[in-house]
């Protein structure tokens, strides 16, 4: 990859468990910048694409990687690589499915879990309009012509499980191209699961369960044990790096806007009961 657009490369994590994030962020990229969307509040999902697009437009970021405090990166070269591959053929969104690719993620498979993804930000953030997004959570029958047949697990191509299936139904009906990124499901974990390139490199394992690591606890010991590995194959690695302090992004008004908006909804459950 070209040096100048790896410095235009930047990674944004919504974070949880600042605990755990402090342990995974070793792992990410060297020499990118990194950013916290701070969701201790309960910031996640669609509310969280929104506030990170609003604080990162104005950054001279040209690709985006998202990742979740619970995905250990395992190959940084597959990172850039994958982004090189999607330069190359005009894809501008990558990610894994929803449904289809991870045993226990049954839902959309038209679209991605945003537990790890590379956006072409730079591309992506001029057609961002939150009201058109909004507007886009529905499904149509055969609308979009993706061989599934493929896939390993169940999925459902009528979901609308998550909120923010609105935002990637939004970029695909914008024309825009996606990369689907396959997944393989980790031996003697039924949770874990880890993300390949195109070539079928490892670029990153999701745990998943950020919100369950603390003191003791199955997760907790699960994600450790990752964890452990992975600073033993460190040793080896110059692609990892230490932690840095991330620039972090909090919205201090966003639980009391929450606690509203439930308000609100139930209100009108009650009035048009």
């Amino acid at each position: 990859m070209k040096a100048n657009l790896k410095g235009k490369t930047a990674i944004v994590t919504t974070v949880v468990n600042f605990n755990l994030y402090r342990k995974t962020s070793t792992f990410f990229p060297k020499n990118i910048k990194s950013y916290v969307i701070d969701g201790r509040s309960g910031m996640h999902g669609l509310d969280s694409l929104k506030f990170l697009f609003r604080k990162l437009k104005n950054k001279d970021i040209d690709w985006l990687i998202m990742a979740d405090e619970d995905v250990i990166f395992d190959n940084i070269k597959s990172v850039f690589e994958t982004i090189d591959y999607m330069c190359k053929h005009n894809y501008r969104v990558a990610g894994v499915r929803d449904g289809g690719e991870i045993y226990h993620r049954v839902y959309n498979p038209f679209v991605i879990n945003t537990f790890f993804s590379i956006l072409n930000f730079k591309a992506i953030v001029d057609l961002i309009d939150w009201n058109l997004i909004s507007n886009n959570d529905y499904i149509k029958s055969n609308e979009f012509s993706d061989d599934l047949t493929s896939l390993k697990y169940s999925f459902d191509d009528s979901s609308l499980k998550e909120p923010y299936y609105c935002f990637y139904l939004y970029l695909r009906r914008c024309g825009i191209d996606f990369l689907f990124l396959k997944s393989q499901p980790v031996k003697g974990d039924l949770v874990a699961n880890r993300v390949l390139d195109v070539k079928g490199n490892i670029i990153c394992l999701h745990t998943w369960y950020a919100r369950c690591y603390k003191d003791g606890g199955e997760h907790t010991n699960r994600i450790n044990t990752f964890i452990e590995k992975k600073n033993v194959k460190r040793k080896t690695s110059s692609s990892l790096g230490n932690f840095k302090d991330p620039i972090i992004y909090t919205d201090y008004f966003f639980y009391l806007k929450r606690v509203k908006r439930k308000f609100i909804k139930r209100i009108k459950q009650k009035l048009y009961k």
